[in-house]
């Protein structure tokens, strides 16, 4: 997970951080590390995040997968001056939930090795609701109200 900060020319803040990009770890013990670090711009590495599938957030893997720019949800926190990566997530409704909360969530693009696998589990775990038929008020049908007339 790349982290990255960059320089605002701005009175009410001097920088503004944000995930950049998730990448494979191949070495999920190794602390932050920094990658590009000139002209006030700075990427670090994190690494020990996983993205785990459950069987609840099918729909919203299905979601993403199936929208015109899939994304990595990244929670992320301040931490002693430093944005660090607390989860991720590839569902829409998960990250949804997250930015309700009042987290900071950014989207990353998702990368394009992982989408046969969302897909595989998608198609093993997700089963679309049938569309129920459309109910249309008759004369029959009085509403809530009744017979009930302004006048």
């Amino acid at each position: 997970m790349v982290m990255e900060r960059t320089p605002l020319n701005n009175r009410w803040a001097s920088e503004k951080w944000e995930a950049k990009s998730v990448v494979p770890d191949l070495d999920p013990t190794a602390p932050p590390r920094v990658l590009l670090d000139d002209a006030g711009r700075l990427q670090m590495l994190h690494s020990g995040l996983q993205i785990a599938l459950q069987r609840d957030e099918a729909e919203g893997y299905y979601m993403n997968i199936t929208s015109p720019q899939p994304k990595v949800f990244v929670l992320w926190r301040m931490e002693d001056a430093v944005a660090k990566p607390q989860l991720l997530t590839v569902s829409y409704h998960e990250g949804s939930r997250w930015l309700d909360s009042g987290e900071t969530v950014d989207g990353v693009p998702l990368p394009l090795e992982l989408v046969p696998w969302m897909a595989q589990f998608c198609e093993q775990h997700y089963k679309p609701e049938p569309r129920k038929k459309a109910k249309y008020a008759t004369n029959k049908d009085k509403g809530r109200m009744g017979n009930w007339r302004p006048d």
